[in-house]
């Protein structure tokens, strides 16, 4: 009897032993488990936060690229699938959508890409038996002309203007200020001044804010502005350091096809914006720089006393560059920017 008792204390000291580990064994595999889930949740987002770097920069991309020169959908495709690959840690991604079927508006969507699967491999939960995961992100990005704009005081007229559908760049012309230049008329039917005008600043030193669609009050002046607060010096200079340096001067300027005295004082109607690189450039009397700057790069373009203008060339222009103003309905003069809208 004694030997029985005996075993059977043995026995259930054993069985204790063996619910301790089967509870270690359980609680493991959720430690385990969980660990597998935060290790998964980060791929996700990891890997979602690459599909949306892609998805941006294709949107973004084709947006630029149809706009300048237009393209087909393999076209779109392509270049979108080469981005998206670009901003993948593993260079492959997969583009399962290019939509284009907006007027200025491209839409691209990615999803992850393993081998011929759109579902992420080799996580950690599966041996759970969870569900594979398929991650994916989409942006739409919009080409807008702007509809208002800051910058440098200076108008110009529609009569300069001289960009069509047909080229990227106008001809190197002379514009003066619009006393030197003969009437023309606008493609509105007004008979407005050539050339170009001072505009009112009103947004700081050397600087105009103008909107589309309304009246800009300009400076009667020929010369360059010269009241208190209004240096524009320090901007020539920098134009100046810009161009020896062997880069273009790109200005957005206002383009006016209307103009007119309201009780004594003047306005430009702005009709939108348009991109012209300085190439020259003659703002006061004589020779010295800042205000006067390569002002004869040829002798149809030269500037000379009394001469007041500016040496340049219409360019089309697409920005993905955050911009001052904002996006509106003018008319569409080669400069438009591009931004995610989504």
């Amino acid at each position: 009897m004694r030997r029985l008792k005996q075993r059977l204390r043995v026995t259930h000291a054993d069985t204790e032993r063996g619910a301790v580990g089967v509870l270690v064994a359980v609680m493991m595999l959720v430690i385990i488990g969980a660990g597998a889930l935060a290790v998964d949740v980060g791929q996700i987002y990891s890997e979602r936060a690459q599909l949306q770097n892609g998805a941006d920069a294709g949107a973004l991309g084709v947006a630029q690229a149809c706009h300048k020169a237009g393209c087909t959908q393999a076209e779109a495709e392509a270049f979108a699938a080469a981005l998206a690959n670009g901003n993948a840690n593993d260079g492959d991604a997969n583009i399962s959508e290019v939509d284009l079927s907006v007027p200025d508006q491209v839409t691209v969507r990615t999803t992850t890409k393993n081998g011929s699967s759109s579902v992420l491999a080799k996580l950690f939960s599966s041996v759970l038996d969870a569900p594979a995961v398929s991650v994916g992100a989409h942006a739409t990005a919009s080409i807008e002309v702007p509809g208002s704009g800051g910058g440098f005081p200076l108008a110009l007229s529609e009569c300069q203007y001289d960009l069509s559908d047909a080229v990227e760049t106008g001809v190197l012309q002379r514009i003066r200020y619009k006393p030197g230049m003969a009437g023309c008329t606008s493609t509105s039917g007004h008979a407005i001044p050539g050339g170009f005008g001072w505009l009112d600043q009103n947004g700081g030193q050397c600087r105009a804010t103008t909107d589309v669609d309304d009246n800009a009050a300009y400076d009667p002046g020929a010369d360059y502005p010269s009241k208190p607060g209004q240096n524009c010096d320090a901007v020539l200079q920098g134009w100046i350091n810009s161009i020896q340096a062997g880069d273009e001067v790109l200005g957005v300027f206002p383009v006016f096809d209307n103009a007119g005295k309201d009780k004594g004082k003047g306005w430009f109607h702005i009709r939108g914006y348009a991109t012209f690189q300085m190439v020259g450039w003659k703002f006061g009397g004589g020779s010295s720089g800042p205000r006067t700057y390569n002002n004869s790069p040829t002798p149809a373009t030269a500037c000379v006393d009394p001469c007041r203008g500016i040496i340049g060339k219409f360019k089309k222009f697409e920005s993905i560059d955050a911009f001052e103003g904002n996006s509106g309905t003018g008319d569409d003069l080669g400069t438009v920017y591009i931004r995610l809208t989504n």
